[in-house]
């Protein structure tokens, strides 16, 4: 079952200890890159993102970057198997002794059963599962108001960060764009998507009471402060 939290909230005593692997669910939008620095920051850890992971092999040309690569140039998706295998070598490395947190993995049961395993073998324990509950207009808000410029990339929102003028940068006079994916139709089905993959993970957590269901509406700020208290011991 998952457990509610709220500004006046710490973790239960069972959880008071900080796990060792903490991992961050919300859907586009919900604000996962944000509070996942500050989370980091706080706990002094390692912020570990698969498209990170992905993109560190196949840079470094690694075996496991260069498998990767193969399926990509095929316009295949990475099985799996190999991302966990990235995972496994990932949190195995000096700076994940203290914890870690994992942003966009699992992204679907199988791979947070194989993430069990992975723990279990490595003596980690078992994971903080942290969901930013955030509804779907709200989703829709906040990415399909986001303009972008094309020259400098400096990125604003018509609604919570507009430039001075307009549809105009205030870096360098440039129209702003809209990206493809922020318009409202692909943001939806991209949200189904995700809806579709991730309610069992929020079902297998909930149920093994290791999911705490925030509210991801609240301010940056206060999503933040109510996030730093469940690591806060009573």
């Amino acid at each position: 079952m998952a457990n509610r939290v709220d500004a006046r909230q710490t973790v239960t005593a069972e959880n008071q200890r900080t796990p060792q692997a903490i991992i961050l669910l919300g859907g586009p939008g919900a604000g996962k890159g944000t509070q996942a620095r500050e989370i980091c920051s706080h706990l002094e850890i390692p912020h570990i993102s698969t498209g990170d992971i992905l993109r560190s092999n196949i840079s470094q040309q690694t075996p496991l970057g260069q498998k990767a690569k193969e399926y990509m140039n095929r316009g295949d998706l990475v099985p799996d198997d190999l991302i966990i295998d990235m995972v496994r070598d990932r949190i195995g490395q000096a700076d994940c002794q203290g914890g870690f947190l994992l942003d966009g993995f699992p992204r679907t049961l199988g791979q947070a059963k194989a993430l069990g395993g992975l723990l279990q073998d490595k003596r980690l324990g078992s994971p903080m599962v942290i969901n930013l509950r955030v509804s779907t207009e709200v989703l829709v808000q906040r990415l399909s108001g986001r303009r972008i410029c094309p020259s400098c990339q400096r990125t604003y929102h018509v609604t919570f960060q507009p430039p001075l003028r307009s549809g105009i940068c205030d870096t360098d006079g440039a129209a702003l764009q809209q990206r493809a994916d922020d318009r409202e139709e692909a943001i939806r089905e991209r949200l189904v998507a995700y809806d579709e993959q991730t309610a069992p993970l929020i079902g297998y957590y909930g149920n093994e009471g290791r999911l705490f269901d925030v509210n991801g509406e609240q301010t940056p700020q206060l999503l933040t402060s109510e996030l730093t208290r469940l690591f806060e011991v009573a």
